[in-house]
């Protein structure tokens, strides 16, 4: 078995490894080597897995089929996209799910709040208002994107993960769900929509254990080029984006007028991948295609995939959300969020996240005897 590559930190040099190719590539290797140690080269291997996970575990199918017998690829985008301002469109159909309002409170404050940007009288009541670490300076269309992103973030997170069963693993915030949110959006002793914004900001902050928000795009800019091992993004966040900017793009920009936030459009997003890797917008447009080519986007040509998506869920956009073949059925969950079928069962669950539960259990024994 050959050695393993170690590195000595995340240079964009050493990142050039990184590519969801070279991760199925492990994975085969890994499957071949364990079935030889175990004995288990006769036996019918099945690849889970969820987000971009479950994009692997689609395409471990769909490139290596003499090692793996079948896939659950659970809120797996297979659709690589530049830009992507479906996930805000699905954001606002999610909180209107709740209620109906709730998204038009929501842009109301984010669009007051891009107005008020334009005024540098009133970042010290911004600073305030938003309980910042630092006082609010706008020196670029960067800086603005990044703040505008960040509170945006209290809304797309809440919604992509709501009332899913991750407190079983001790994560903090599960308790705060979109019914949480519009609850505080609809609450008019707080004030105006703006100031009901700015009410959810401290409560993730509260939430979350932080005292404050770097909302400064300078901090983020060199925390993200910090190669070290030790920085503040090696946990994840360089690896992930520099994967968006050479393969996915995935940018969840506010070019959509369906949708409830403004301020951060697609070429702040791209302008990152210049800023942080040195990769140009021509080169992530030209990724994403070739990504598209070598998996086939929303043309799954295969056998045996299950893909379960949650309608709440705005990766499922990017996602099979209706049957391609009887052999690669989606399993499409009205009222759940991402990944929610991954999760423990609970007394709580809704009975379609149950029924879906069911359904790809019965599928795998189908499967498992074919």
């Amino acid at each position: 078995m050959p050695s393993p590559l170690f590195f000595s930190d995340l240079s964009t040099d050493n990142l050039r490894y990184l590519s969801s190719r070279q991760a199925l590539a492990d994975l085969a290797h890994f499957r071949t080597v364990i079935g030889e140690e175990r004995g288990l080269n006769n036996r019918k291997w099945v690849a889970f897995g969820g987000s971009y996970p479950g994009s692997l575990a689609a395409w471990f199918r769909l490139k290596y089929p003499h090692l793996v017998h079948a896939s659950v690829a659970t809120s797996a985008p297979v659709y690589a996209t530049v830009n992507f301002p479906e996930y805000l469109e699905v954001v606002w159909r999610s909180l209107a799910s709740e209620n109906t309002e709730c998204p038009l409170l929501v842009k109301k404050a984010s669009d007051t709040l891009v107005e008020r940007l334009k005024d540098p009288k009133t970042y010290d009541n911004i600073t305030k208002d938003f309980n910042l670490c630092s006082s609010l300076q706008i020196q670029t269309e960067m800086d603005s994107a990044y703040f505008l992103e960040t509170l945006a973030g209290n809304f797309m997170d809440v919604v992509q993960y709501n009332e899913d069963n991750r407190g079983f693993e001790g994560v903090v915030g599960t308790n705060i769900t979109i019914k949480v949110l519009c609850g505080v959006m609809g609450d008019t002793s707080l004030g105006d929509p703006y100031a009901r914004y700015a009410a959810v900001a401290r409560l993730m902050m509260d939430t979350f254990f932080m005292k404050c928000l770097d909302a400064n795009y300078s901090t983020y800019l060199r925390d993200m080029t910090n190669a070290s091992w030790y920085g503040l993004a090696a946990g994840g966040g360089r690896q992930w984006v520099y994967q968006t900017c050479t393969e996915f793009g995935f940018y969840q920009s506010t070019d959509s007028p369906n949708q409830p936030f403004a301020g951060f459009p697609l070429v702040y997003h791209v302008k990152q991948c210049a800023d942080f890797y040195n990769v140009n917008a021509d080169q992530v447009a030209e990724a994403v295609a070739q990504t598209n080519e070598y998996y086939g986007g929303y043309d799954i040509r295969s056998t045996r995939i299950v893909l379960p998506n949650g309608s709440i869920d705005p990766w499922h956009a990017l996602g099979i959300t209706k049957d391609i073949t009887p052999d690669l059925p989606a399993v499409f969950i009205k009222g759940t969020a991402h990944c929610a079928n991954m999760y423990p069962a609970r007394k709580e669950d809704l009975p379609q996240l149950v029924l879906a539960r069911d359904h790809v259990f019965l599928l795998l024994q189908q499967w498992l005897k074919q």
